[in-house]
């Protein structure tokens, strides 16, 4: 048995102070891209109340208009990675805001269901690509002591996005033109305050732009000597491996990343998680509830996923990304059992079990999102060595989106060819293996610079048991 000494100038780096208020500012607008992200996914569960009366949609179709922004995502998010390792992390950022106003638009002006399918389709590629760049953007600008926490701001977005699309369409009721047309406003800002955001200080070293990096960290760290080492850390990790394309994914010291951050972003979907949001008030109307309370019920499970966003940015700083996630699935499971058991036979019969069940949604919403949620997008923009992070990122994120595609356009034939009570009980079983995953393989990155987290794959102690194996014996 060894120990691995670590690297002085990383734990200089860690250690260094930062300007804290320009780093959560840069994050905060960039985050802004998760919010568009979040508002067109929750807008579409409540829209399709409305749109189906309109366009008499049946089950299938249903399905069809709420997968195509997925079946656009999938190609945002391949696409970005090669142009953001190209042209930079702003200006995929500011790629994001525009193709969302012209997709929003789009939507908001749509004449027929076929129109509405392409233009959601466009909203597609902006959502994907917000999901790939704007962590890795954060992540690569954000101090080490406060990257979680800073990274999850896209996910309190994306769920603050979800959370305003539900009441923003309970109070406009059928009027699914406007709620499509409103997500033009948070593109805008985002745009605007993509105008005064510097580019990532990790590209720039990546590009033979020292000085620009330098310049950049020594605005959002405070202190000119940190700047100064972290560049050179930045540096020294850069130059081993200066290019990076698709196939070097495949190396095997690599693999282990790949593993960990496309088996979290697969998982996140498959334990059904975009699934009750984007079918929430379906599956409501069903048990009974009125349109408008389906619709008020899933907005205040929303609410509830955002405090335990806010909750999850903290504790993932604190305790470690990896506990966190195994704090938070085993209720998400209990959750998922009992809802599984409330729709035996008619389903729901009667006020207290009708209740119970919203219960149940909550906290299956707030458990589920509120713990794969936090740390998807977080372990997708840190596992990945800097020459391939951009493609590493968009392999994550295109992991995420076509196993949403694929539990979009089944879940209303799953509830339908096995009923509710056993689709409920099938992301229970998958949620348990979910719990299996995270405790063998996904490494612990609180605390680490990103080089110090490229160091442990390039020594291979990046799983759990091989740090347990590699550990000094006393």
């Amino acid at each position: 048995m060894h120990a691995v000494t670590p690297d002085p100038s990383a734990a200089s780096a860690a250690s260094a102070p930062a300007s804290t208020g320009i780093v959560v500012g840069i994050a905060v607008i960039a985050a802004l891209g998760g919010l568009l992200f979040g508002y067109d996914t929750g807008v579409i569960g409540v829209a399709l109340l409305g749109l189906g009366r309109q366009f008499a949609l049946d089950d299938t179709t249903k399905q069809l208009v709420t997968g195509a922004i997925i079946f656009g995502a999938l190609f945002g998010c391949l696409a970005t990675g090669p142009f953001s390792d190209r042209l930079g992390r702003r200006r995929m950022v500011i790629f994001v805001g525009t193709i969302f106003a012209i997709g929003s638009i789009a939507s908001a002006l749509a004449p027929s269901v076929g129109w509405l399918i392409a233009a959601r389709f466009v909203l597609g590629l902006s959502a994907g690509s917000s999901t790939q760049i704007i962590p890795v953007y954060i992540a690569e600008v954000a101090p080490p002591k406060h990257r979680g926490k800073m990274v999850v701001l896209f996910q309190f977005m994306v769920v603050f996005g979800i959370t305003v699309a539900y009441f923003t369409g309970f109070a406009l009721g059928e009027h699914w033109r406007w709620m499509f047309g409103l997500g033009v406003v948070p593109a805008v800002v985002l745009l605007g305050g993509m105008a005064f955001l510097p580019e990532s200080p990790r590209w720039l070293v990546a590009e033979q732009r020292k000085d620009e990096a330098l310049r950049v960290l020594e605005r959002v760290r405070g202190n000119a000597a940190a700047a100064r080492a972290e560049v050179a850390e930045i540096q020294t990790v850069a130059q081993k491996e200066p290019t990076g394309h698709w196939k070097d994914l495949a190396k095997p010291w690599i693999r282990p990343a790949v593993i960990v951050g496309a088996g979290i972003s697969m998982f996140s979907q498959i334990t059904g998680n975009n699934a009750l949001i984007y079918y929430a008030p379906t599956i409501l109307t069903k048990a009974g509830f009125s349109d408008q309370a389906a619709v008020l019920g899933t907005g205040a499970s929303t609410v509830l996923v955002v405090i335990m966003t806010v909750i999850g940015s903290v504790l993932v700083d604190r305790i470690g990304r990896r506990t966190y996630l195994l704090w938070m699935i085993p209720g998400s499971i209990v959750a998922l059992v009992v809802m599984g058991w409330l729709f035996q036979g008619q389903g729901p019969t009667n006020d207290v079990s009708r209740w119970v069940t919203v219960g149940c949604l909550a906290a299956y919403m707030m458990l589920n999102c509120g713990g794969f949620g936090v740390c998807i997008w977080l372990v997708n923009a840190e596992v990945y060595p800097l020459f391939v992070r951009g493609k590493g990122a968009s392999l994550g994120a295109f992991s995420h989106w076509i196993f949403d595609l694929a539990v979009t356009l089944t879940t209303l034939s799953l509830v339908t060819w096995l009923g509710a009570t056993h689709t409920f009980w099938l992301y229970a079983v998958i949620s348990l293996g979910s719990l299996v995953f995270i405790y063998f393989l996904v490494p612990e990155t609180m605390g680490k610079s990103l080089e110090e987290i490229e160091h442990e794959l390039r020594e291979h102690r990046f799983y759990p048991y091989q740090r347990k194996r590699l550990a000094p014996t006393r």
